[in-house]
């Protein structure tokens, strides 16, 4: 069986084995016993052999390090937060859409600020404060997770953010024209050339106004499948060399890019081909009711590669600032084409060789595997059953499907453990299917269900370590589920979330471990090794760096070089700050001058984090050793006010402050 990491269950069941012969002989450590202290430990616990042994297969002792981080988005708090595996502990929260305090993230230092301006493009949305953070994916090399960079998109606002793995912060949100909101993706490409989301919602993008009446819909309306390519220097994107294609308004959902056999294409689930728009009080269904009336939906199956190349050959219009081909463009290109889907989808997953890509149908009880030999060789020999009302064509479903695997209630969403399994969400059921691929490791026949095991409750997606990779470690699963009714102490009326985790490296799936998450509601999750990135990360900041560009800042300010400095009546405070007392310590203004403060970090020990605040004024600025920042306001409010360290640092930690003076014109 192919499996990374350290071989906790192995562990586990010979330490639970111990217990259940009283092997007092038998020591962990110098004065421990396993028959002996632990097994007191869990009798007095009330623990079964189980529950025993999963606790010490999850038990990472203190001290030492987990072997996986899970990177998991935090719905509409607009964050990412970051667990490890199998400890399911919180090691950190990233901000990314929403301002956060604690990390300086929006409250007046410039690297959050600019962050979070330069993400709101003004001639599409306000300035936004806040994003529905939904599907987090890591930057790959060679189809398998590098360690470099995360991205995330914003669910509610069509947006990307980028995230720099090696300070863990957030470095970038872009806006994206044409499209209004997007839940498939981000996707990385196979060696994270492009990151692609498409339209959740279609939106009447040509409309100078942006208004057109649903009356209009067919017409008016259009998704979007978005291609942002990356630098390959700092991982920002870069909107001037991307592209769109248009796609009709069907309610494009989750996606994933070809990798291996299929690398150069993507796949698209779409719903609502019945181009429903609801108006329950105007006399007509709702949009759900609309939506399912018909026996099927279309899996979008794009040439990216071609498409990259048809943009190149300049068969595209500019709209908005963004290279846009025309639907009838993709059409005649073969760009594009459409494959019945069980009608509602919910995910689509390509297998970790790319010949196969797996859907989920939610309101069907089977998932469907294409082939994607079978797709090459239908779009070859034109077996197309027709097309849609906009041209495209239309694969016969016979002719480029391999199986149909019935699963259970409410299919959602597929990981793969490399060893010829498939792990399946149902969201129904609250369980996960395990089904055989077409080669699976214990020889089951191929395209069958294997086991199943519940979970606690309504689970909607899945994270195995390295499962949306080319190379997936076949030891852990997490379920994300939705509902954790009485899993945890009630805390009131709005309960946590709830990550299960589950050894998958034996003959049958072993819950192991509840975590309540009660900051957020994440949707989706990655799980890479620590390996990828246990020497690349930065635990200090070389003196002076500016987070936004990680190299020197122009404002950077060494010891004994503090200053105040009066610049066309501007105010400019050059200060550091070190256990236990910032340089300067006091600062001068007059009422109604701008101030600006370029403050750094001269501290150079790991973990001695310093904080900015002053009262009044909604400036809390956070830098790490070696960190530059730079706050700029206006001394609107006259008085004296207290500047303090924010972050305990020392033991003088509370006498490390300072005044702003600001003085009435």
């Amino acid at each position: 069986m192919k499996t990374k990491g350290l071989p906790y269950l192995a562990l586990a069941g010979t330490l639970v084995a111990g217990l259940a012969l009283g092997a007092v002989g038998t020591r962990l450590g110098s004065d421990t016993s396993i028959g002996g202290t632990l097994a007191a430990a869990s009798a007095a616990r009330g623990l079964t052999g189980e529950q025993a042994e999963a606790a010490l297969s999850t038990f990472v002792a203190p001290g030492e390090h987990d072997d996986y981080l899970m990177f998991a988005s935090g719905g509409h708090s607009g964050q990412v937060h970051v667990v490890g595996i199998p400890s399911m502990q919180l090691l950190k929260t990233i901000p990314v859409f929403t301002p956060d305090s604690w990390a300086g993230y929006g409250y007046g230092a410039d690297w959050g600020e600019q962050i979070l301006e330069q993400g709101s493009d003004p001639n599409k949305n306000e300035a936004l404060r806040w994003g529905d953070a939904h599907h987090p994916a890591l930057s790959e090399t060679d189809g398998d997770y590098d360690g470099r960079w995360l991205y995330i998109n914003d669910r509610a606002n069509g947006r990307i953010a980028m995230v720099d793995l090696r300070d863990f912060k957030t470095k970038q949100i872009l806006d994206l024209p044409n499209l209004q909101s997007s839940h498939g993706g981000v996707f990385t490409t196979p060696d994270t050339e492009y990151v692609h989301i498409s339209a959740k919602t279609p939106t009447p993008v040509w409309s100078e106004s942006g208004y057109a009446d649903l009356a209009d819909y067919q017409e008016a309306f259009r998704g979007m499948s978005t291609w942002v390519p990356v630098n390959q220097e700092t991982g920002r994107m870069e909107l001037d060399g991307g592209f769109q294609i248009e796609l009709p308004p069907y309610n494009q959902d989750l996606a994933d890019v070809g990798k291996g056999a299929s690398d150069g294409w993507a796949f698209l689930n779409s719903y609502n081909i019945e181009m429903a728009t609801g108006g329950t009080l105007e006399g007509d269904a709702p949009l759900e009711t609309g939506a399912i009336a018909s026996d099927h939906d279309y899996l979008h199956i794009i040439n990216w590669h071609k498409a990259a190349e048809v943009v190149a050959d300049g068969k595209y219009v500019e709209h908005n600032g963004m290279r846009v081909i025309p639907l009838d463009t993709a059409i005649e290109e073969g760009l594009l084409y459409f494959a019945p889907e069980p009608r509602n989808p919910h995910g689509v997953d390509v297998q970790p060789g790319g010949e196969y890509i797996s859907v989920s149908g939610k309101l069907d009880p089977s998932a469907i595997v294409y082939s994607f030999e079978k797709i090459q060789d239908a779009i070859a020999s034109e077996d197309f059953v027709g097309t849609d009302v906009y041209g495209v064509p239309i694969l016969d479903f016979d002719a480029v499907v391999e199986a149909q695997v019935e699963l259970g209630g409410g299919p959602l969403h597929t990981q793969f453990d490399g060893n010829g399994y498939a792990y399946t969400s149902l969201f129904v059921e609250s369980a996960i299917a395990k089904w055989a691929l077409d080669a699976p490791a214990g020889g089951e026949e191929p395209w069958t269900l294997v086991d199943k095991i519940d979970v606690h409750y309504s689970v909607g997606h899945l994270a195995m370590a390295h499962g949306d990779t080319s190379e997936p470690h076949g030891n852990w699963l997490v379920s994300l589920n939705k509902l954790s009714v009485d899993r945890h102490q009630p805390v009131g009326t709005l309960h946590p979330q709830n990550f299960q985790l589950i050894g998958v490296d034996g003959e049958k799936p072993k819950l192991l471990k509840d975590m309540p998450v009660g900051f957020g509601e994440p949707h989706y999750a990655q799980i890479m090794s620590r390996e990828r990135i246990k020497d690349s990360v930065w635990t200090t900041y070389p003196a002076g760096t500016d987070l936004l560009t990680m190299e020197r800042s122009e404002h950077a300010v060494a010891a004994g070089e503090e200053r105040i400095e009066e610049v066309d009546g501007e105010l400019h405070v050059y200060a550091t700050a070190k256990r236990s007392h910032f340089v300067p310590d006091v600062i001068r203004a007059k009422e109604g001058q701008k101030v600006v403060v370029h403050l750094t970090s001269v501290e150079e020990a790991p973990d001695i984090t310093h904080g900015f605040a002053i009262p009044a004024y909604n400036i809390q600025a956070s830098l790490d050793p070696g960190e530059t920042v730079t706050m700029e306001f206006e001394a609107s409010r006259t008085g004296s006010f207290g500047f303090y360290c924010t972050e305990f640092c020392s033991a003088l930690h509370l006498e490390m402050q300072g005044w702003l003076l600001v003085e009435p014109a």
